[in-house]
Order: structure tokens, then sequence, then C-alpha cells
């Protein structure tokens, strides 16, 4: 009995240590993160293997592993840039992109945690004073923003080619101008808008009395034709339906009397 507290000392100290240990040598990797091994006395970055994937992971404890996001992200930017003919432009845009998962250890090891800083930024604002300065003003405010979108994507893309960050979209939310070039281009605007609406009222009445004098045409032409062809004897013809239609009628008494002129029946009768 003497001997146990001698003994269980050690034993506890031991027990302190083992959980020491084993605290430092697990780590757990989040959804939607992945780790990049350190190995301390080893060759340091190891990038010639996959990250550590999601779940619990044991790691010796003089090893390090840092954690990465590799789920998609966003980043806003605001900038001023310049546009072809020398004006500054404001431009907000959103970038989405995500690093590339078998690339992590390399990505760590050239551009290391802060490569949104280091890497993103610098790519994303070159390539926008880039395709900004293609454009004027006028273009950038009104009908040119899904292609400066486009532009600005593959432009980042191609900076960013073979540095292990993927861009998978570029969003340009919002394009701000000087107030005295935003006032005069929408003075532009609304002249255009009004010179096609008065180009769209002419060309209708245009084409207006263009189907009246064909409708004109067309009805003079049947009555030169109907009139050639009523002849003496189709108009006696019709004369003489007329007047038997008139005769069967019961609200009138008829009494024919020789002939009228073109040799037509007279009819007289009262109600």
């Amino acid at each position: 009995m003497d001997r146990l507290p001698k003994i269980a000392i050690p034993i506890f100290i031991g027990l302190v240590v083992l959980i020491i240990f084993v605290s430092k040598s697990t780590i757990t990797i989040g959804s939607g993160e992945a780790g990049v091994l350190y190995k301390t006395f080893g060759n340091g970055v190891v990038t010639d293997e996959p990250p550590l994937s999601e779940g619990f992971h044991l790691v010796a404890p003089w090893n390090r592993v840092f954690v990465y996001e590799v789920r998609q992200q966003s980043l806003d930017e605001k900038m001023t840039v310049l546009s072809s003919n020398g004006l500054e432009i404001k431009l907000d845009a959103s970038v989405w992109f995500q690093p590339s998962y078998q690339d992590l250890g390399k990505l760590h090891k050239e551009k290391s945690e802060a490569y949104i800083e280091r890497l993103l930024k610098p790519a994303l604002r070159s390539a926008t004073r880039a395709v900004v300065g293609r454009y004027n003003p006028e273009q950038l405010y009104s009908s040119k923003r899904e292609a400066i979108q486009e532009e600005i994507l593959e432009e980042t893309q191609i900076l960013l080619r073979e540095q292990y960050v993927q861009v998978n979209e570029v969003l340009v939310r919002d394009v701000s101008l000087p107030s005295t070039i935003k006032d005069a281009i929408e003075r532009k605007l609304r002249q255009e808008q009004e010179s096609l609406e008065y180009e769209y009222r002419l060309t209708k009445a245009e084409q207006e009395a263009e189907r009246q004098r064909i409708d004109a045409e067309g009805k003079a032409r049947a009555n030169r034709i109907l009139s050639e062809s009523l002849t003496d004897k189709v108009l006696q013809e019709k004369g003489i339906q007329a007047t038997l239609e008139l005769a069967k009628s019961g609200n009138a008494k008829t009494v024919i009397i020789g002939s009228g002129e073109n040799g037509l029946p007279l009819i007289l009768g009262n109600n």
C-alpha cells in the first residue's frame, strides 16, 4: 500500500502525456475543406500527394496541417479604371472562385494562405483594366455589360492559368460614370428613342397610306369591271327579277300597267 502513491504518479503523468500527444496528433477536416500537410522533419509541404480530405486524421505531433476552404467562394471588388477615352469609371464586380483541390499543396507552397490577396485580386484588377480600356463610357453604361463580364472572365482565367486557382464566373454588379457623362448619355439615349418612335409612326403612316391606295385601286378596278359587264339586257333581266320579287310581297297590292322605260314593267301599289 505504501508503494501505490509512487506508482500512481508516473501513471498519471503518462496519461497526461498520452492525452497531449493524442490531442496534438489528431485533426478533423470540416465539410468543404481540405488540409495541406507540412512535415517538419521531412521535405516541408507535401505536394506529391492528395490533400487531407474531410473527416478525422492522425498526424504526427511535430507536423502541421493547413486547412483551406475548397468550395466555391465569392470575392467582391470595387475598382476605379479608365475607359478608352481616358475617363475614370467606377466598377463593382464579383468573382466566383475556388482553389484547385489536387494542387492545394503547390498553392500553399508557392502562394501561401494569402493567395487571394497575392494572386486573385491583382489578376482580377489587371483583367478589368485591360477590358474596360477597350470600351467608351456609353458602351460600358448601356449595351456591353454582358460582353464585358465574359471578357473579364476570360482575361482573369488566362492570368491565373497554372496558378492553382479556378475562376468560375465574373459578375459586373454596377458601373458608375461621372455625373456629367451619365447625364449626356441618358439624353442621347432618350433622343435616340424618340427618333425611333418617330420613324415607327412615320413608317406606320406610310404603310396605312399604301394600304388605302391599294384598296382604292382595287375598288376602282372592280367598279370598272362591273360597269363593263352591265349590258342593257343584263339590266333588263335584273329589273324583271326584282319586279317579280316585289310582286310576291304580301305587304303590297301590285298592279302592272303597260311597260316603263327600257321595257321594264310599272308597279303601282299601296300598303
